[in-house]
């Protein structure tokens, strides 16, 4: 028996954290060509343990954990090898698509800012979104283009957009549990408890913004991978729409989502678009 069936197993097991923790965004993975979708998945794997560890683990010191994973998550991508299932697919994934540590360290500075930090400046919020989302799209738009650095870096702009709406919708959704179990405000400037609709529209419209120059991207992405990103820009698109029709109150009181009768026509309605694209 060779090392192929742990490597296979990891990757088993850095998808099946994927779809317990968004059924949303692992429908987007799963639309990806074979080739890249076992590779999205362990970074997913890796991302979702590390704000697991910052945003769930009450009780525990959250500090040194997040430490000791950053370590192993370093040592997994030296060794090429690890004894944790989601950090021996994510290294396998990081070492064979060139994921450089430009983009993972960053990522830890965002987490260990969770630890941190409960509301923040204009630079603070913007360094934080560049860490925690805009990294994690650059990681996989390094799988996308498969050692192309060229297409890289001329889509590179598009995909931090795309992962800056992507992170913005999730503060504006999440709102009220990031004050409740984190209290946490992400917005600069905006006082939760007097939120108010302008505001909620002024942060909208900043959305929007990353959602036109994201788009601007995914039409250039390869073929094998467009539908899955164009999906999961749909959604989020979708849920940012719903956030707008939504009251500042209202998003104060519930986390607004999307049902899944939705989000089957969204599917329909994404892979129909998709084919326009090749068209």
């Amino acid at each position: 028996m060779s090392i192929a069936l742990f490597d296979q197993t990891s990757k088993a097991m850095s998808q099946r954290l994927a779809l317990n923790y968004s059924t949303s965004f692992s429908l987007g993975i799963r639309l990806l060509a074979k080739e890249y979708r076992w590779a999205v998945f362990a970074t997913y794997g890796f991302v979702r343990v590390a704000d697991e560890i910052v945003d769930t683990f009450h009780g525990y010191d959250k500090s040194r954990l997040l430490s000791e994973f950053k370590q192993q998550t370093y040592q997994a991508i030296e060794d090429r090898i690890s004894t944790n299932p989601v950090l021996h697919s994510f290294q396998l994934a990081v070492n064979q698509f060139g994921i450089g540590k430009d983009l993972i360290e960053p990522f830890f500075n965002s987490m260990e800012e969770d630890l941190q930090t409960v509301t923040h400046s204009s630079d603070s919020y913007n360094q934080y979104i560049y860490g925690s989302a805009e990294v994690v799209g650059l990681m996989c738009l390094r799988i996308f283009c498969k050692g192309d650095d060229s297409l890289y870096q001329h889509l590179l702009p598009h995909a931090r957009s795309l992962g800056a709406a992507f992170q913005k919708v999730n503060f504006l959704r999440d709102i009220k549990s990031d004050i409740d179990e984190r209290g946490r405000v992400y917005f600069p400037g905006v006082d939760f408890s007097n939120f108010t609709d302008e505001e909620k529209i002024d942060i909208i419209q900043d959305v929007k913004k990353d959602f036109s120059h994201a788009y601007k991207g995914i039409v250039q992405l390869p073929v094998g991978c467009r539908l899955g990103v164009y999906t999961a820009y749909i959604y989020y698109l979708k849920l940012l729409e719903k956030i707008e029709r939504t009251t500042a109150l209202d998003i104060k009181q519930s986390r607004i989502r999307i049902p899944n009768t939705q989000k089957i026509y969204l599917l329909a309605e994404s892979y129909l678009k998709e084919k326009m694209m090749s068209a």
